[in-house]
Protein backbone atom coordinates (compact mmCIF):
# COMPACT_ATOMS: atom_id res chain seq x y z
CA UNK A 1 0.00 0.00 0.00
CA UNK A 2 1.49 3.29 -1.19
CA UNK A 3 1.52 6.05 1.80
CA UNK A 4 -1.29 9.10 0.75
CA UNK A 5 0.31 12.51 -0.27
CA UNK A 6 -0.64 14.30 2.82
CA UNK A 7 0.70 11.59 5.26
CA UNK A 8 3.79 12.82 7.45
CA UNK A 9 6.60 10.56 7.99
CA UNK A 10 6.89 9.79 11.48
CA UNK A 11 10.07 12.01 13.26
CA UNK A 12 13.06 9.79 13.73
CA UNK A 13 15.88 11.46 16.17
CA UNK A 14 17.89 12.22 13.31
CA UNK A 15 14.97 14.76 12.10
CA UNK A 16 14.11 15.76 15.36
CA UNK A 17 18.12 16.88 15.82
CA UNK A 18 17.57 18.71 12.67
CA UNK A 19 14.63 20.44 13.57
CA UNK A 20 16.24 22.13 16.63
CA UNK A 21 19.47 22.44 15.40
CA UNK A 22 21.30 20.13 18.02
CA UNK A 23 22.86 16.82 17.88
CA UNK A 24 21.71 13.67 17.71
CA UNK A 25 23.48 12.84 21.25
CA UNK A 26 21.76 15.91 22.64
CA UNK A 27 18.21 14.64 22.12
CA UNK A 28 18.94 11.27 22.90
CA UNK A 29 20.23 12.49 26.57
CA UNK A 30 16.59 14.59 26.81
CA UNK A 31 15.44 11.15 27.66
CA UNK A 32 18.16 9.26 28.64
CA UNK A 33 20.90 11.46 30.89
CA UNK A 34 19.36 14.97 31.60
CA UNK A 35 21.57 15.76 34.16
CA UNK A 36 23.48 16.82 30.45
CA UNK A 37 21.19 19.48 29.37
CA UNK A 38 20.30 22.56 31.07
CA UNK A 39 16.46 22.29 32.24
CA UNK A 40 15.34 24.64 29.51
CA UNK A 41 17.36 22.84 26.86
CA UNK A 42 15.61 19.54 27.78
CA UNK A 43 11.76 21.40 27.90
CA UNK A 44 12.53 22.35 24.53
CA UNK A 45 13.74 18.99 23.17
CA UNK A 46 10.69 17.55 24.90
CA UNK A 47 7.79 20.14 24.02
CA UNK A 48 9.37 19.57 20.30
CA UNK A 49 9.18 15.96 19.79
CA UNK A 50 5.93 15.73 21.35
CA UNK A 51 4.85 18.58 18.46
CA UNK A 52 6.41 16.18 15.60
CA UNK A 53 4.71 13.05 17.71
CA UNK A 54 8.72 11.60 17.98
CA UNK A 55 7.99 8.78 20.69
CA UNK A 56 11.44 8.89 22.42
CA UNK A 57 14.60 6.45 21.65
CA UNK A 58 13.71 2.61 20.61
CA UNK A 59 14.37 0.28 23.57
CA UNK A 60 14.89 -2.53 22.03
CA UNK A 61 17.91 -0.65 20.25
CA UNK A 62 18.95 0.74 23.72
CA UNK A 63 18.85 -2.59 24.82
CA UNK A 64 20.87 -4.14 22.47
CA UNK A 65 23.48 -1.04 22.74
CA UNK A 66 23.22 -1.10 26.72
CA UNK A 67 23.12 -4.99 26.77
CA UNK A 68 20.37 -4.47 29.26
CA UNK A 69 16.99 -4.97 29.47
CA UNK A 70 15.51 -2.88 32.19
CA UNK A 71 13.30 -6.33 33.61
CA UNK A 72 13.52 -9.02 35.68
CA UNK A 73 11.72 -12.43 34.39
CA UNK A 74 9.80 -14.46 37.29
CA UNK A 75 9.30 -18.30 36.52
CA UNK A 76 6.07 -19.31 37.16
CA UNK A 77 5.55 -22.98 36.55
CA UNK A 78 1.71 -22.71 37.78
CA UNK A 79 -0.46 -20.94 35.44
CA UNK A 80 -0.24 -17.19 35.28
CA UNK A 81 -3.69 -16.84 37.11
CA UNK A 82 -2.41 -18.27 40.06
CA UNK A 83 -0.28 -15.70 40.59
CA UNK A 84 -3.10 -13.08 41.36
CA UNK A 85 -5.04 -15.99 42.85
CA UNK A 86 -2.88 -17.28 45.15
CA UNK A 87 -3.14 -15.19 48.33
CA UNK A 88 0.68 -16.32 49.41
CA UNK A 89 2.18 -16.53 45.85
CA UNK A 90 0.06 -12.81 45.56
CA UNK A 91 1.88 -11.47 48.23
CA UNK A 92 5.29 -12.43 47.22
CA UNK A 93 4.88 -10.86 43.85
CA UNK A 94 4.14 -7.18 45.98
CA UNK A 95 7.49 -7.85 47.63
CA UNK A 96 9.04 -8.27 44.64
CA UNK A 97 7.06 -5.77 42.41
CA UNK A 98 8.30 -3.19 45.35
CA UNK A 99 12.36 -4.31 44.78
CA UNK A 100 12.18 -3.91 41.01
CA UNK A 101 10.43 -0.45 41.79
CA UNK A 102 13.53 0.53 44.08
CA UNK A 103 15.74 -0.40 41.47
CA UNK A 104 14.14 1.47 38.39
CA UNK A 105 12.89 -2.23 36.52
CA UNK A 106 10.05 -4.09 35.49
CA UNK A 107 8.92 -7.25 35.94
CA UNK A 108 8.30 -9.80 33.45
CA UNK A 109 6.28 -12.69 34.22
CA UNK A 110 6.87 -16.27 32.75
CA UNK A 111 4.77 -18.90 33.04
CA UNK A 112 5.14 -22.27 32.23
CA UNK A 113 1.88 -23.15 30.40
CA UNK A 114 -1.07 -25.49 31.17
CA UNK A 115 -1.89 -28.84 29.55
CA UNK A 116 -5.90 -28.50 29.35
CA UNK A 117 -5.98 -32.27 28.63
CA UNK A 118 -4.01 -32.78 31.86
CA UNK A 119 -4.87 -31.41 35.10
CA UNK A 120 -1.05 -31.52 35.92
CA UNK A 121 0.44 -28.33 35.26
CA UNK A 122 3.52 -30.07 35.09
CA UNK A 123 2.69 -32.63 31.92
CA UNK A 124 5.27 -34.46 30.30
CA UNK A 125 5.43 -37.26 27.95
CA UNK A 126 2.89 -38.90 25.33
CA UNK A 127 -0.13 -37.31 24.99
CA UNK A 128 1.35 -33.72 26.91
CA UNK A 129 1.65 -30.26 25.32
CA UNK A 130 5.03 -29.33 25.22
CA UNK A 131 6.18 -27.03 28.13
CA UNK A 132 7.28 -23.50 26.47
CA UNK A 133 10.92 -23.56 27.45
CA UNK A 134 10.72 -21.01 24.84
CA UNK A 135 9.49 -18.80 27.01
CA UNK A 136 12.36 -18.75 29.01
CA UNK A 137 15.20 -18.76 26.29
CA UNK A 138 13.64 -15.78 24.65
CA UNK A 139 12.48 -14.06 27.18
CA UNK A 140 14.44 -10.26 27.21
CA UNK A 141 15.26 -9.94 30.98
CA UNK A 142 18.44 -9.12 33.06
CA UNK A 143 18.01 -12.02 35.30
CA UNK A 144 15.47 -14.62 36.62
CA UNK A 145 13.81 -14.94 39.91
CA UNK A 146 12.55 -18.38 40.36
CA UNK A 147 9.27 -19.20 42.57
CA UNK A 148 8.96 -22.62 43.96
CA UNK A 149 9.06 -24.99 41.29
CA UNK A 150 9.89 -28.90 41.29
CA UNK A 151 13.41 -30.18 42.27
CA UNK A 152 13.70 -30.91 38.28
CA UNK A 153 11.60 -28.37 36.68
CA UNK A 154 12.86 -28.22 32.86
CA UNK A 155 12.61 -24.52 33.08
CA UNK A 156 14.68 -24.04 35.94
CA UNK A 157 17.29 -25.69 33.71
CA UNK A 158 16.72 -23.38 31.18
CA UNK A 159 17.02 -20.23 33.11
CA UNK A 160 20.59 -21.77 34.46
CA UNK A 161 21.68 -21.83 31.17
CA UNK A 162 21.26 -18.44 30.82
CA UNK A 163 24.21 -16.20 31.31
CA UNK A 164 22.12 -14.41 33.66
CA UNK A 165 21.80 -14.18 37.33
CA UNK A 166 19.33 -16.38 39.03
CA UNK A 167 17.71 -16.16 42.67
CA UNK A 168 15.51 -19.14 43.54
CA UNK A 169 12.59 -18.53 46.18
CA UNK A 170 12.00 -21.70 48.48
CA UNK A 171 12.37 -24.34 46.06
CA UNK A 172 14.77 -25.74 45.03
CA UNK A 173 18.15 -25.79 46.91
CA UNK A 174 20.71 -25.14 43.63
CA UNK A 175 24.20 -25.42 44.21
CA UNK A 176 26.19 -22.18 43.55
CA UNK A 177 22.75 -20.19 42.92
CA UNK A 178 21.61 -17.29 45.49
CA UNK A 179 18.03 -18.67 47.07
CA UNK A 180 15.42 -17.04 49.76
CA UNK A 181 13.64 -19.30 52.13
CA UNK A 182 12.72 -20.61 55.12
CA UNK A 183 13.33 -23.41 57.32
CA UNK A 184 9.98 -24.67 56.50
CA UNK A 185 10.86 -28.29 58.55
CA UNK A 186 11.14 -26.22 61.66
CA UNK A 187 8.21 -24.15 61.57
CA UNK A 188 6.26 -27.16 60.88
CA UNK A 189 7.75 -29.24 63.79
CA UNK A 190 6.96 -25.62 65.99
CA UNK A 191 3.05 -25.97 64.90
CA UNK A 192 2.98 -30.07 65.49
CA UNK A 193 4.75 -29.77 68.86
CA UNK A 194 1.96 -27.06 69.77
CA UNK A 195 -0.69 -29.34 68.49
CA UNK A 196 0.92 -32.71 70.17
CA UNK A 197 1.44 -30.77 73.67
CA UNK A 198 -2.67 -29.85 73.59
CA UNK A 199 -2.60 -33.98 73.82
CA UNK A 200 -4.27 -34.60 70.73
CA UNK A 201 -2.62 -37.82 69.01
CA UNK A 202 -5.58 -38.57 66.56
CA UNK A 203 -4.32 -36.52 63.62
CA UNK A 204 -5.12 -35.61 59.59
CA UNK A 205 -2.58 -33.92 57.35
CA UNK A 206 -3.79 -32.11 54.57
CA UNK A 207 -1.22 -31.42 52.17
CA UNK A 208 -0.07 -29.16 48.88
CA UNK A 209 0.60 -31.37 45.56
CA UNK A 210 3.29 -33.98 45.91
CA UNK A 211 3.81 -35.13 42.12
CA UNK A 212 3.70 -34.68 38.79
CA UNK A 213 0.95 -37.65 38.70
CA UNK A 214 -2.76 -36.04 39.57
CA UNK A 215 -3.79 -37.76 43.36
CA UNK A 216 -6.52 -36.23 45.66
CA UNK A 217 -6.19 -38.94 48.51
CA UNK A 218 -4.23 -40.90 51.08
CA UNK A 219 -0.45 -40.26 50.21
CA UNK A 220 1.43 -43.54 50.04
CA UNK A 221 5.01 -43.70 51.98
CA UNK A 222 6.71 -43.90 48.84
CA UNK A 223 5.20 -40.67 47.55
CA UNK A 224 5.98 -38.84 50.57
CA UNK A 225 9.25 -39.27 50.32
CA UNK A 226 9.94 -38.92 47.05
CA UNK A 227 7.95 -35.90 46.43
CA UNK A 228 9.51 -33.43 44.03
CA UNK A 229 8.30 -30.36 46.31
CA UNK A 230 11.20 -29.53 48.46
CA UNK A 231 8.96 -27.41 50.70
CA UNK A 232 5.98 -30.17 50.96
CA UNK A 233 8.88 -32.94 51.63
CA UNK A 234 9.89 -30.61 54.49
CA UNK A 235 7.14 -29.57 55.95
CA UNK A 236 6.41 -32.93 56.89
CA UNK A 237 9.44 -34.13 58.03
CA UNK A 238 8.48 -31.62 60.58
CA UNK A 239 5.54 -33.17 61.54
CA UNK A 240 7.60 -36.76 61.32
CA UNK A 241 9.81 -35.58 64.04
CA UNK A 242 7.27 -33.53 66.26
CA UNK A 243 5.68 -37.01 66.67
CA UNK A 244 8.71 -38.60 67.12
CA UNK A 245 9.25 -36.25 70.05
CA UNK A 246 6.28 -37.11 71.58
CA UNK A 247 6.77 -40.61 71.49
CA UNK A 248 3.78 -40.74 68.87
CA UNK A 249 3.49 -42.95 65.95
CA UNK A 250 3.48 -41.32 62.86
CA UNK A 251 2.60 -44.33 60.59
CA UNK A 252 -1.06 -44.04 62.05
CA UNK A 253 -1.30 -40.34 60.65
CA UNK A 254 -3.65 -40.18 57.80
CA UNK A 255 -1.95 -37.42 54.94
CA UNK A 256 -4.44 -36.48 52.21
CA UNK A 257 -3.14 -34.83 48.77
CA UNK A 258 -5.05 -32.37 47.49
CA UNK A 259 -3.53 -31.45 43.51
CA UNK A 260 -5.25 -28.13 43.62
CA UNK A 261 -4.28 -25.68 46.05
CA UNK A 262 -7.59 -24.38 46.53
CA UNK A 263 -10.19 -23.80 48.97
CA UNK A 264 -13.14 -25.86 46.90
CA UNK A 265 -10.33 -28.76 46.86
CA UNK A 266 -9.31 -28.74 50.35
CA UNK A 267 -12.58 -29.01 51.42
CA UNK A 268 -13.07 -31.96 49.27
CA UNK A 269 -10.19 -33.47 50.60
CA UNK A 270 -10.53 -32.43 54.48
CA UNK A 271 -14.24 -34.05 53.72
CA UNK A 272 -12.82 -37.40 52.83
CA UNK A 273 -10.40 -37.46 55.63
CA UNK A 274 -13.16 -36.98 58.04
CA UNK A 275 -15.81 -39.58 56.27
CA UNK A 276 -12.64 -42.16 56.81
CA UNK A 277 -11.51 -41.50 59.94
CA UNK A 278 -14.45 -39.87 62.11
CA UNK A 279 -12.13 -40.07 65.41
CA UNK A 280 -9.89 -37.26 64.19
CA UNK A 281 -9.43 -34.38 66.57
CA UNK A 282 -7.52 -32.40 64.89
CA UNK A 283 -6.44 -31.45 61.05
CA UNK A 284 -3.14 -30.08 60.47
CA UNK A 285 -2.67 -28.24 57.10
CA UNK A 286 0.60 -27.34 55.46
CA UNK A 287 -1.03 -24.06 53.93
CA UNK A 288 -3.59 -21.37 55.13
CA UNK A 289 -5.63 -22.09 51.80
CA UNK A 290 -6.00 -25.97 53.01
CA UNK A 291 -6.88 -25.20 56.27
CA UNK A 292 -9.56 -22.49 55.29
CA UNK A 293 -11.51 -25.56 53.41
CA UNK A 294 -10.60 -28.11 56.40
CA UNK A 295 -12.72 -24.91 58.36
CA UNK A 296 -15.08 -24.47 55.77
CA UNK A 297 -15.87 -28.53 55.92
CA UNK A 298 -16.01 -28.88 59.38
CA UNK A 299 -18.46 -25.87 59.35
CA UNK A 300 -20.79 -27.79 56.81
CA UNK A 301 -20.69 -30.69 58.97
CA UNK A 302 -21.73 -28.69 62.34
CA UNK A 303 -18.34 -29.49 64.24
CA UNK A 304 -17.25 -26.87 66.42
CA UNK A 305 -13.93 -25.80 65.98
CA UNK A 306 -11.79 -25.89 67.72
CA UNK A 307 -13.91 -27.77 70.53
CA UNK A 308 -14.78 -30.66 68.50
CA UNK A 309 -11.96 -30.20 65.64
CA UNK A 310 -8.79 -28.21 66.08
CA UNK A 311 -6.98 -26.72 62.68
CA UNK A 312 -3.97 -25.23 61.94
CA UNK A 313 -2.74 -23.89 58.79
CA UNK A 314 0.70 -22.48 57.67
CA UNK A 315 1.56 -18.92 55.59
CA UNK A 316 -0.84 -16.05 58.13
CA UNK A 317 -2.57 -14.80 54.88
CA UNK A 318 -4.89 -12.11 55.42
CA UNK A 319 -8.10 -14.57 55.54
CA UNK A 320 -6.39 -16.77 57.97
CA UNK A 321 -5.54 -13.80 60.59
CA UNK A 322 -9.36 -12.64 59.99
CA UNK A 323 -10.81 -16.25 61.02
CA UNK A 324 -8.46 -16.50 64.24
CA UNK A 325 -6.42 -19.85 62.60
CA UNK A 326 -3.62 -21.09 64.23
CA UNK A 327 -0.86 -20.84 62.11
CA UNK A 328 3.09 -20.09 61.32
CA UNK A 329 3.49 -16.60 60.21
CA UNK A 330 6.08 -16.62 57.64
CA UNK A 331 6.92 -12.80 55.78
CA UNK A 332 6.30 -13.76 52.67
CA UNK A 333 5.93 -9.78 51.31
CA UNK A 334 9.43 -9.71 52.70
CA UNK A 335 10.70 -12.98 50.85
CA UNK A 336 9.75 -11.06 47.62
CA UNK A 337 11.19 -7.95 48.40
CA UNK A 338 14.57 -9.82 49.68
CA UNK A 339 14.44 -11.91 46.33
CA UNK A 340 14.78 -9.24 44.23
CA UNK A 341 17.44 -7.52 46.63
CA UNK A 342 19.63 -9.98 45.97
CA UNK A 343 19.24 -10.02 42.51
CA UNK A 344 20.07 -6.54 42.13
CA UNK A 345 22.57 -5.97 44.40
CA UNK A 346 24.83 -9.26 42.84
CA UNK A 347 27.14 -9.87 45.89
CA UNK A 348 30.62 -10.66 45.70
CA UNK A 349 29.98 -13.96 43.57
CA UNK A 350 29.31 -16.37 46.27
CA UNK A 351 26.74 -17.64 46.72
CA UNK A 352 24.23 -16.68 49.02
CA UNK A 353 21.42 -18.45 51.37
CA UNK A 354 19.11 -16.20 53.63
CA UNK A 355 16.69 -17.26 55.61
CA UNK A 356 13.82 -15.14 56.76
CA UNK A 357 12.38 -16.26 60.70
CA UNK A 358 9.05 -17.45 61.16
CA UNK A 359 6.30 -17.34 63.80
CA UNK A 360 4.23 -19.28 65.52
CA UNK A 361 0.94 -17.53 65.79
CA UNK A 362 -1.60 -19.67 68.00
CA UNK A 363 -5.09 -18.10 67.61
CA UNK A 364 -8.75 -19.57 67.86
CA UNK A 365 -8.83 -22.73 66.26
CA UNK A 366 -6.65 -24.78 68.45
CA UNK A 367 -7.37 -26.76 72.07
CA UNK A 368 -7.06 -29.63 73.84
CA UNK A 369 -9.05 -32.63 72.33
CA UNK A 370 -12.53 -32.75 74.33
CA UNK A 371 -12.12 -36.76 75.39
CA UNK A 372 -8.52 -37.07 75.43
CA UNK A 373 -6.91 -38.83 78.34
CA UNK A 374 -3.49 -38.01 77.04
CA UNK A 375 -0.26 -36.47 78.88
CA UNK A 376 0.67 -33.10 77.54
CA UNK A 377 3.87 -34.03 76.27
CA UNK A 378 5.89 -31.60 78.25
CA UNK A 379 9.97 -33.10 77.24
CA UNK A 380 10.83 -29.94 75.37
Amino acid sequence: MTRPLHARRPATLASLAAELGVSRTTVSNAYNRPDQLSPELRRRVLETARRLGYPGPDPVARSLRTRQAGAVGLLLTEALAYAFRDPAALSFLEGLALACEEAGRGLLLIPAGLNHADPSPYAVGAGAATVPITNVNSAAVDGFIVYSVPDDDPHLAAVLQRPVPTVVCDQPVVTGVDRVGIDDRAAMLTIARHVLELGHRKIGVLCMRLGRQRNDGPVSPARARETYSHVQRARLSGLRAAFAEAEADFADTVVMECFEHTVAAAQTGAAALLDRHPQLTAVVCTSDVLALGALAEAGRRGMQVPEELTVTGFDCIAEAERVGLTTIRQPILEKGHVAGRLLFDGGDGAPRNVVLRTELVVSRTCAPPRTSHVEWFSGL
